[in-house]
Order: C-alpha cells, then structure tokens, then sequence
C-alpha cells in the first residue's frame, strides 16, 4: 500500500510595495565589494605588507647582534681577550715561580726543605702556583767551624741559585756569609792556640795574614762583592 503525502495547495501571492521613506535595494556583490573598497586606495591594508623570507630574518638580527660598523671587538670578544691574557700570565708565572723555587731546592740538598706553593684559580678552573717559599737550614755546626764554613757555603749558594735571586733570597745568602764569618774567625782563633810558645809578636801578623785570607777566599766565591748592598751580613 503506498502512501503519498498530503500537500496543501499554495496559490501564489502579489505582496504590495512598502510604504516609507524609499525602497531598499537588494545589495549585489559589486555593492559589497564597492562598501569595502571605498577607503583610501593609497593607504596600505594590515594584509598588503610584503612578507619577510627567513633570510631576511636571519640578516636583520645579525646585523643588530653581530660586531659593531668598522670592525670593532663586541663586549664578549673583549672580554674572551681579556681572559686570554690573564689564563697566559698565570701560566708564565707558575714556570716561573717553579724554576725558582727548585733551583733553591736542588743546589741546597740535604739543608733545604720542601717547596711551599701559593695558588691563584685560573679563568679555566685550573690551579697556579703565584708564589713560593723554601726552608733552608742556617744552623751552624755546634764545634767544627771547618763544617760550619762549607754548610754556609752550600747555603748561600741556594739562596742564589735562581736567575733572578729576590730581595728575601740575597738577605738569606748575607746571613750564611755572616755565620761563615764567625766560623772563619774561630776556625782563626784555633790555629793560633796550637801554638802556644809563639811569642806575641809572633801571633800579631800571623792573625793579620789568617784574617786577610779568610776576606780572599770569601770574596772569591761566587763573584762576591763586598760592595754590593744585596750581600750585606745581617744581624
């Protein structure tokens, strides 16, 4: 059984004109597109602006962020500069500071004691020895002169073993001359008691002679220079 719907009948309809003012156009499209066009044709829209590659991007920020016009070093390159200089002075100064210091330490033997270092961290995390000190032992020998005069010897020898002694060394090498000296003298004072039938007039030139002696041989060590204020004995 088919079933066929039931539509109304629908008679067409003459719908009078609207009283008013005036009547409405139906806008069309070239209506539209007149209303949206009708601003200024020389004023640019937000949609019209060019737009910008990635390379272009790319060349604008390094321009705002590269090195400065004329070839002149960012803050960042001065400062890698900086460090540069400084990690290169600490590590001269570390050859430097232990050359010194094991010189001191080789020429004085079994009189100098071990090498004291003072660090300075470098710019790359790395320890550097600025300065340094050794020991020495400026004991005299208790009763033998002779040993006292060669143990002063070696000592003085250390305290100017470096190429370029320090104002510490030269007074360390003016106090083993000094206890060199007082050896010299009782080592003198010695010679004269084994004879002691010498007459005085006898002993006068010959303390004369020993003492002249002792100043020669002191003076020929190792280029000393009684003149020079770096070797003056100390109290």
């Amino acid at each position: 059984m088919a079933i066929s719907p039931a539509l109304p009948s629908i008679s067409p309809t003459t719908i009078p004109p609207a009283t008013g003012r005036g009547t409405m156009a139906p806008a069309t499209s070239s209506d539209s597109r007149t209303i949206s066009e009708s601003r200024d044709p020389e004023t640019p829209r937000a949609t019209d602006q060019p737009t910008e590659t990635r390379g272009e991007r790319g060349e604008r920020n390094g321009k705002a962020e590269g090195d400065k016009p004329g070839g002149e070093p960012t803050g960042r390159q001065t400062l890698d500069e900086a460090l540069l200089k400084e990690l290169r002075d600490l590590k001269a100064r570390d050859r430097e500071v232990r050359a010194h210091e094991q010189a001191h330490q080789a020429v004085g033997g079994q009189y100098a004691g071990s090498v004291s270092y003072t660090y300075q961290r470098g710019p790359d995390g790395n320890q550097y020895a600025v300065g340094g000190e050794v020991s020495i032992d400026l004991s005299p020998v208790a009763g033998d002169p002779q040993a006292t005069i060669d143990k002063m010897r070696q000592v003085r020898a250390a305290a100017m073993a470096p190429a370029q002694p320090s104002g510490q060394d030269r007074a360390v090498a003016a106090q083993a001359m000094q206890i060199m000296l007082q050896a010299q003298s009782e080592l003198a004072l010695e010679g004269q008691s084994v004879s002691p039938k010498a007459t005085e007039s006898d002993t006068g030139p010959t303390d004369r002679n020993v003492a002249s002696s002792t100043y020669r041989s002191i003076s020929g060590m190792g280029g000393y220079d009684m003149a020079d204020p770096g070797f003056t004995a100390v109290a």
